[in-house]
């Protein structure tokens, strides 16, 4: 290992399980060299309920990826999620008089969206830039240099509630690591699975997680929308426990290892054997069953985003399609349903645009763990993150003037 500079750890913590992954920088890639994965008990819809148990989670999790990497972690960049996250677009608008726009106006103009209201309990995770508005010239990406009478600016601005981040970034320093920034989950998930095209012409990113169901709406290369459906993975094992009459640790392997939701598939007198609670023997049933207690409620999430999508006068905003990621989209038959509910191509999203050991990772359940090491290595190149490790939600101003920096 050639230094620790080079190395980028993402820290997804999430509902039922908290996810270390760590990465080399190299001059053209970055290598996954180290994973580290611990069941999640301190957590709730993606929010943190028990500060002592989410660190216990995080120090092993931490541990398993140090082995495996075979190097110490002492800073990471933590994700976020959770039904407190939302998302506004704004538009701003200054006067240039004239003359060539500069690296000063572009800052003023961005400070000039972001003057919204925003609830004393809430804080802004990202502002991000959708584009500039050069007099009556749109879509222009950079507008430096360029001679104006006006510039108007239009960004999608990411709030958070205050007390679930400083719990997220409590529980890293309780764990001895410091946190380098704090970046949306989904946003995340997108870096780590969407390509270049899909980016650019318009496609959705579900991420079914343990608690929840994020999802982020790329188009034109930024995000553009964003929510989460407090429904997930953890809702499904409730149902097949409910449904079969077994332990939820039973019913959790049933899902992992027999899980469809797709009735049609599964074949005549195919069966499963369920666990008995209290010590009663198990006994076998119909495979049918399990589909036709999982198809409900996977059909139902689908229909819960089609309808946020929809009411936002989204529908016709990703004609890529649909990307599927998270740790739940194992199911079989998953794309399937999703096409006929969306109308749209499909697909199940795994981490990409990596190398090392990319065997490993490439799985759903780890696209959030991946995409938070891509955009801490872009941090680190770029500098696009603020480098204040004691609250995530510290130096706004700065990260516009580094971001600023980069697209000059």
């Amino acid at each position: 290992m050639q230094g620790t500079e080079k190395i980028i750890v993402g820290l997804d913590i999430g509902t039922t399980k908290i996810t270390a992954v760590v990465g080399e920088m190299l001059e053209d890639e970055i290598n996954i060299i180290g994973v580290g994965s611990h069941p999640s008990t301190g957590l709730r819809k993606g929010i943190v309920v028990n500060i002592e148990s989410t660190v216990d989670s995080i120090k092993k999790a931490v541990e398993e990826a140090e082995l495996m990497a075979g190097c110490d972690i002492s800073s990471v960049y933590a994700g976020i999620a959770g039904n407190h996250i939302k998302g506004l677009n704004s538009h701003g608008l200054i006067a240039i008089k004239g003359r060539e726009i500069t690296a000063q106006d572009v800052e003023r103009v961005i400070d000039a969206a972001k003057s919204v209201a925003i609830p004393a309990d809430r804080e802004i995770v990202h502002v991000i830039p959708q584009e500039f508005i050069v007099d009556d010239m749109e879509s222009i990406q950079n507008p430096v240099g360029m001679t104006a009478i006006r510039l108007e600016a239009n960004i999608h601005i990411v709030t958070g509630a205050v007390s679930s981040a400083r719990n997220i970034v409590k529980c890293c320093n309780k764990a001895d690591l410091e946190v380098c920034d704090i970046a949306l989950e989904s946003l995340a998930s997108g870096e780590a699975v969407l390509t270049n095209e899909e980016k650019e012409l318009g496609c959705v990113v579900a991420d079914m997680g343990g608690g929840t169901t994020d999802l982020a709406l790329f188009k034109d290369n930024n995000l553009k929308f964003i929510y989460t459906l407090t429904l997930g993975g953890h809702n499904l094992t409730n149902d097949i426990s409910i449904g079969l009459r077994t332990p939820l640790p039973e019913a959790e392997k049933i899902k992992i290892e027999h899980g469809t939701c797709a009735q049609d598939n599964v074949k005549n007198g195919e069966t499963i054997e369920v666990p008995g609670v209290g010590g009663r023997s198990p006994k076998k049933l119909s495979k049918k069953i399990l589909s036709e207690i999982l198809e409900p409620r996977v059909e139902e999430i689908f229909s819960l985003l089609k309808k946020e999508l929809f009411s936002n006068g989204l529908e016709n905003s990703f004609p890529a399609g649909f990307v599927l990621t998270g740790g739940s989209v194992i199911l079989d038959g998953i794309t399937e349903l999703a096409e006929s509910v969306f109308n749209v191509p499909v697909r199940i999203g795994e981490p990409n645009k990596i190398g090392g050991l990319k065997d490993i990772v490439k799985n759903p359940a780890y696209a959030t763990g991946v995409g938070l090491v891509l955009l801490g290595s872009e941090a680190s190149c770029k500098m696009n993150f603020q480098d204040v490790p004691t609250h995530g939600f510290a130096g706004l101003s700065n990260k516009i003037k580094l971001w600023f920096k980069n697209i000059i």
